[in-house]
């Protein structure tokens, strides 16, 4: 319902290019052109220093956008209240996922979810906690699962499961009879870890400075984006490593890998993040509400 225009323009400003705008807006790149032109002119102002390698927004420009992002929200709360005076929940809502989450704890709620409200969309984007925290902060997204404590203060945070994680290693390697694996004991073998940005990377590092071991001094051989390619990688025989407990139980019932408890054990809290400035619809209520709902381990 916003005037077509600013939703172009904002889009351009947060792109900081016309083409990947026009993709965002299933738009021609001229028409998208066409548009931000046809609003400078209203405004008789430029909103965009463009060069022949880049654009940026001038200080016209970064204003608009903040007043922009404020109009545009306040028309999307508007027609989402004015749905929600119906009985029926619908709309889509946007959530995001850490890898872990999104490959093995996720789909089970996502379906509980969608056979009490088979009317919402879901969409789901998975990337590693960092960056699904910066979706919510940039309100690309409405509600985050991730694995690792927020450190953003606009974001309100909830625990709704509680994870062990435990080493693995290969069904021959000799630790696969140990009861337990105390810190110190990682420093003497080829470790496979996550790659920077993940929660299950923060959240072992601190672990182990805890207990007096240096992560920079692991035999690090390879940095993974995922469980399952951590998993391959040790099944293989290439290093130990260490996951979430839930994401081995199939591996270990097969007997493919060994699954190891730390000494201390490592714990963490999976949370759900989002912003406190988002007008919470009843539709993203209902989801946060369904998480909360999840048993504790």
């Amino acid at each position: 319902m916003a005037d077509r225009r600013l939703q172009v323009f904002y889009t351009v400003a947060k792109q900081l290019s016309f083409t990947k705008a026009a993709e965002c807006l299933c738009m021609t790149q001229p028409a998208v052109t066409f548009q931000v032109k046809q609003l400078e002119a209203q405004l008789n102002i430029s909103l965009f220093e463009r060069t022949p390698s880049k654009i940026i927004l001038t200080p016209a420009g970064e204003l608009a956008m903040q007043y922009a992002e404020k109009i545009l929200g306040m028309t999307a709360e508007m027609e989402t209240r004015l749905a929600e005076m119906g009985d029926q929940i619908n709309g889509a809502l946007m959530i995001g996922a850490s890898t872990t989450i999104a490959d093995y704890m996720l789909p089970q709620m996502l379906g509980v979810f969608k056979s009490r409200f088979p009317q919402v969309q879901l969409r789901l984007f998975v990337a590693n906690s960092q960056t699904i925290e910066n979706r919510i902060i940039d309100h690309s997204l409405d509600v985050g699962l991730v694995e690792s404590p927020s450190h953003h203060p606009s974001l309100i945070t909830q625990v709704f499961y509680r994870d062990e994680l435990v080493v693995i290693c290969a069904i021959d390697h000799e630790w696969a009879q140990f009861d337990s694996i105390h810190p110190e004991q990682l420093g003497n073998e080829p470790y496979i870890g996550r790659e920077p940005g993940s929660g299950t990377r923060e959240v072992v590092d601190q672990y182990l400075r805890e207990h007096r071991v240096q992560p920079e001094l692991l035999e690090v051989v390879m940095e993974l984006g995922s469980p399952e390619a951590i998993k391959g990688a040790v099944e293989a025989g290439l290093g130990v490593a260490i996951v979430s407990k839930a994401t081995v139980e199939k591996e270990r019932e097969l007997g493919k890998l060994a699954a190891i408890p730390l000494h201390p054990p490592l714990r963490r809290d999976l949370t759900q993040v989002y912003t406190q400035e988002k007008f919470r619809t009843r539709l993203l209520q209902s989801f946060i509400d369904l998480i909360t709902e999840t048993p504790q381990s």
